[in-house]
């Protein structure tokens, strides 16, 4: 069967239809076809399509626990020993399968959204219409791309590189890519959203400039660890994160005072200025719901599915404050209204606070926006990146990583060496972004896995067999591999 035709004419298909929720947007009846790309509100459309591939609950992209599982790798995040957790004690043992349905989630997710991104930077040039606005579409695809690209080569490594909008059988027997060739693809298209898209975002849940010049920021710090050790990227990361850090306001970007504004979690605001970047969702389609928050991130106690909770050290080591207490909860309210503390659940593990909803809702679904990048973690870019590029940390870097600490609570640091001062910042990237999907990721580029889950509480799921550098990508998809022997 040639499921891996079927997979890219099906994604082909949604992405032409759009979604009149996911973006505000409506668009009446299908579109097909180039000539469907030839108008403004054609490729308006497949760009609609192209988001909506990264948030179907439960079908792909990052709408639920999945790409949470995927990081379980860390030191912040584990899952229940029993239950119907097995998927996700795989990525936290080290025992990632093929026939793994959580990796295939997001697999699926970002080939979708890819494809719907290909789509477009094939056609735009051909479309007639207003230039500023075919040329903002065009930036976005180029970002959707990108982005989709990123979460690829970091799960999987080598990947199949896609960039043509039309279906051929060559597709059939596509091999993969190695991961510098990946990320030349991903620096190239951010650059290309960077000229693109303007300095305002259209609505919450695109891109605008300084969105793009935070994500290539991050590529860059990312590509100065493993694999690629490109460390000359250190400095371009840092120049990248200065660049929005310095023009903050031309972006609408805010460190805010508030951890507990930050967390809100508020189903009826769309969003805040501490976000660079988020998927919307809306709980009235039932495929655009956030399943994050609320029963993924609550004990049986509370009616919860226990798909994720912290790591007991992790938990122990936070320092104390504010911080901790908005992180983390620490007492549960069983159905006959006693609280317990997180020592008597039934799993025996503090959950994150982070991810209830306002009010404490006991449901699965909401119409809270899936931030997938703070402005805060701009500001740990530029302080590890400018450290590790010049070897000591400027006014700058200083302040960037202790306007956070303020925030959290904690003291000032200062006269430190670049290296202790790096270490430092990772240390505090772990903490404040906990249970967000930054710490799996910092450890891999940092290669730092090992070490980390040596210090896993006996009390924790630990790793099946020692950790090595083939534990730091997971294998492709069955799905994949099944059809096609060049993708094995």
């Amino acid at each position: 069967m040639k499921t891996f035709k079927i997979f890219f004419i099906a994604a082909f298909s949604m992405l032409l239809l759009g979604c009149s929720d996911f973006l505000d947007e409506e668009v009446n009846g299908a579109l097909v076809g180039n000539s469907a790309l030839s108008s403004e509100e054609g490729l308006e459309a497949a760009l609609t399509g192209a988001y909506k591939a990264w948030g179907t609950t439960w079908g792909s992209g990052f709408l639920h626990s999945t790409s949470i599982a995927a990081t379980m790798g860390g030191d912040d995040v584990t899952t229940h020993k029993a239950s119907n957790k097995a998927s996700f004690r795989e990525f936290d043992q080290f025992n990632v399968s093929e026939t793994n349905q959580r990796t295939q989630a997001l697999y699926t997710g970002c080939y979708k959204a890819i494809q719907g991104a290909n789509n477009i930077i094939a056609n735009y040039e051909n479309t007639k219409g207003n230039e500023e606005h075919i040329n903002t579409i065009a930036g976005e695809a180029y970002f959707v791309r990108a982005v989709s690209y990123y979460w690829l080569v970091r799960l999987y490594g080598e990947i199949p590189l896609l960039t043509q909008a039309e279906y051929t059988d060559d597709l059939l027997s596509i091999g993969k890519s190695s991961p510098e060739e990946v990320y030349a693809l991903i620096e190239s298209d951010l650059k290309m959203a960077e000229e693109k898209v303007p300095n305002t975002k259209r609505d919450a849940g695109r891109p605008n400039k300084g969105t793009v010049k935070a994500y290539l920021a991050d590529v860059y710090l990312t590509e100065a660890g493993w694999p690629l050790k490109q460390i000359d990227k250190y400095a371009l990361a840092a120049a990248k994160a200065k660049e929005v850090i310095e023009n903050k306001e031309t972006y609408g970007f805010e460190l805010l005072p508030s951890l507990a504004e930050v967390f809100e979690n508020d189903p009826e605001k769309n969003g805040t200025r501490e976000t660079v970047f988020q998927i919307s969702t809306f709980r009235g389609n039932g495929s655009t719901t956030n399943a994050n928050y609320g029963s993924a991130a609550m004990p049986g106690e509370e009616s919860g599915w226990d798909d994720f909770f912290a790591e007991l050290n992790f938990f122990h080591d936070f320092p104390e404050g504010v911080r901790k207490e908005v992180t983390f909860r620490t007492e549960f309210i069983t159905g006959n209204g006693e609280v317990i503390p997180w020592q008597d659940s039934q799993t025996g593990h503090p959950y994150y606070e982070k991810y209830y909803i306002k009010g404490d809702i006991r449901t699965w679904s909401s119409s809270v926006p899936e931030s997938m990048m703070r402005y805060a973690h701009v500001l740990t870019i530029y302080a590890e990146a400018q450290a590790r590029a010049t070897g000591s940390p400027d006014a700058l870097a200083y302040e960037s990583i202790n306007s956070i600490r303020r925030r959290a609570g904690l003291e000032e640091l200062s006269g430190m060496t670049g290296t202790e001062f790096a270490k430092a910042v990772v240390q505090e990237r772990a903490w404040e972004f906990a249970a967000e999907r930054t710490r799996w990721f910092d450890l891999v580029r940092l290669e730092m896995v090992k070490e980390a889950n040596a210090n896993k509480s006996p009390e924790d799921l630990q790793p099946l067999g020692e950790i090595t550098k083939e534990d730091y990508t997971f294998p492709l998809p069955f799905s994949e591999t099944s059809i096609n022997d060049n993708l094995k």
